[in-house]
């Protein structure tokens, strides 16, 4: 991939995260706090790889399988009229509890509680609902866990141990926790099990709707191509019962395919560029070849600070 290539990919992706606040704004306001996870956390390394794209789109195709999770969101979300707006405030979301300090931390969910309280109706098949539920809560939430768990193993850069991918979990659910969701399984296989015998599954209009969109969001040629194939790679890791629940089948190649799609997405982004920020805030070691995006001049200034501290100090040694 030319380099000029690599330039354009990075615009039109950063491009679809820009309608609204962009998350950690004012993190180095915070130096030395290490957020609710923590720069030693697997959620840092699992949410900061370019498979996040792969497991927010299985998010949102799986969640529709819930008939009252889908009647919120077909009754009072504005994603038909503004999807960008949207997405970029889910990112904001799972980007400052991943990464943010405590104080972001707090504020994101507090925003997300704020959201919630007003989503209130009856389904379908006439069950009340409301998104403040923790039994919704946590089909949202444990979705979106299982969800970035499971495009990572088929499509990361290396797969994860078993104890891995069970603190990423128990990690994820600190977050549910401050949610109010409930339950929240703390392992991998709990996790999937739970998920995949959940027992208020079932086909909705809304969930046709809501389908219809995620296939054909209205994007730009160029991206919408290139959302597809994260579409179908994603769809190809969703569970038997709840595809079939949802009338998705991937195409033939789909996880060959999604996984060149990712490494190219990898290659041209590098991780998280709120993961490198969230290392310079905490003061931990920054890792190298992992980040292709700059810095923000704070953020660098930040580096160069602590380079002429930690300078200053080995002057001192040397001279006493």
């Amino acid at each position: 991939m030319p380099i000029d290539l690599r330039d354009r990919v990075v615009a039109a992706t950063t491009g679809l995260f820009s309608h609204g606040p962009q998350p950690l704004e004012h993190t180095l306001d915070h130096l030395g706090d290490p957020g609710l996870l923590g720069p030693s956390s697997t959620s840092w390394e699992v949410i900061g790889d370019a498979t996040a794209f792969v497991g927010g789109i299985r998010a949102l195709l799986m969640q529709t399988a819930h008939p009252e999770v889908v009647a919120g969101v077909d009754q009072h979300s504005t994603y038909r009229i503004d999807p960008l707006g949207r997405l970029t405030r889910t990112s904001v979301y799972v980007t400052e509890t991943t990464y943010g300090a405590r104080p972001e931390v707090d504020a994101a969910v507090a925003t997300v509680r704020r959201a919630h309280g007003p989503v209130r109706g009856r389904s379908e098949r006439d069950r009340a609902y409301s998104a403040a539920t923790p039994g919704l809560a946590a089909w949202v939430h444990n979705v979106l866990t299982d969800s970035f768990l499971a495009a990572f193993q088929a499509y990361g850069p290396r797969p994860l141990a078993d104890e891995e991918a069970d603190r990423f979990v128990e990690e994820q659910s600190r977050i549910g926790q401050l949610l109010g969701a409930d339950p929240l399984p703390t392992t991998a296989q709990a996790l999937r099990e739970w998920i995949v015998e959940h027992p208020d599954l079932d086909r909705t209009e809304g969930q046709r709707r809501s389908l219809d969109f995620l296939r054909n969001p209205p994007l730009s040629l160029p991206v919408k191509l290139g959302y597809r194939l994260l579409a179908d790679a994603a769809v190809a890791t969703i569970p038997t019962r709840i595809a079939y629940l949802s009338d998705l089948q991937p195409p033939c190649q789909a996880e060959r395919v999604g996984r060149q799609a990712v490494g190219a997405l990898r290659w041209a982004l590098g991780s998280s560029p709120s993961w490198h920020l969230a290392l310079v805030r905490a003061g931990a070691d920054i890792p190298r070849g992992r980040f292709r995006q700059p810095l923000s001049p704070e953020a660098k200034a930040v580096l160069n600070g602590r380079a002429a501290q930690q300078n200053d100090a080995a002057a001192y040694e040397e001279t006493t």
